[in-house]
């Protein structure tokens, strides 16, 4: 919302700003659509300015609002796979795309003469760092990252919520509980679980238990060999 609101609201500063220029680009540019007199039938370019002002401008930052919703969506669902190691240069990744995207599809803003397009290039850039720097901070404040360690990951993996993450760090909600479980190969047996950080366990002898993410932490799991 503030993104998308952020460069709408600029873009409306802009206009009005350089209205002159803007009100000479419309009879310029677009004669059979904004060159029409007070009294005739063609509007005119006072009336297609209120038009961009009061129409386009707020339909165009409703739409770069769902994208960056959807971006933001995708932030979260895609997160173990973007690239980077924290949380900011991954919302830098997702962030980059996003205004790839409105350039794309034109709604990173009006581009009437080269004062405006420096002027929202320099904006959209900016903007664009800020969501990046909201998106990484949500992020970190809702979740907790995870590393699962075994002690020998031939004979020992752990998998999580149906998932093998033996030997990976993933993201969890914060105050999330998981089922874990330690599955051997046929020559071991499962021994123990031990935690570090915010991680809590339910049954630290049990091969098959529940862990909750209350922080970052560890959970590590230990195996023996068979007789």
């Amino acid at each position: 919302m503030v993104y998308a609101g952020s460069i709408g609201l600029f873009n409306v500063l802009l206009l009005y700003t350089l209205k002159g220029d803007v009100l000479q680009f419309l009879s310029a540019n677009l004669p059979s659509a904004c060159g029409g007199v007070a009294g005739g039938s063609l509007p005119t370019p006072e009336e297609c300015f209120s038009s961009v002002v009061l129409v386009y401008i707020p339909y165009f930052t409703f739409l770069g609002f769902v994208i960056s919703l959807v971006f933001a969506a995708a932030y979260g669902i895609l997160y173990e796979h973007l690239p980077g190691h924290s949380q900011r240069v991954k919302a830098a990744s997702i962030a980059l795309l996003l205004l790839i995207a409105l350039l794309y599809l034109g709604l990173a803003g009006l581009s009437f003469e080269y004062t405006a397009r420096i002027l929202i290039s320099f904006f959209d850039l900016a903007a664009t760092a800020a969501y990046a720097v909201i998106l990484g901070g949500l992020y970190r404040r809702y979740t907790r990252s995870v590393e699962f360690v075994s002690q020998d990951e031939n004979s020992l993996k752990i998998i999580v919520d149906g998932r093998n993450l033996t030997g990976k760090t993933r993201t969890f909600h914060l105050r999330s509980s998981h089922e874990v479980k330690g599955e051997t190969s046929e020559d071991s047996s499962f021994k123990e679980w031990a935690i570090s950080g915010g991680v809590s366990i339910e049954d630290p002898k049990s091969f098959r238990t529940t862990i909750e993410v209350n922080g970052d932490g560890m959970l590590k799991a230990f195996s023996s060999k068979k007789r």
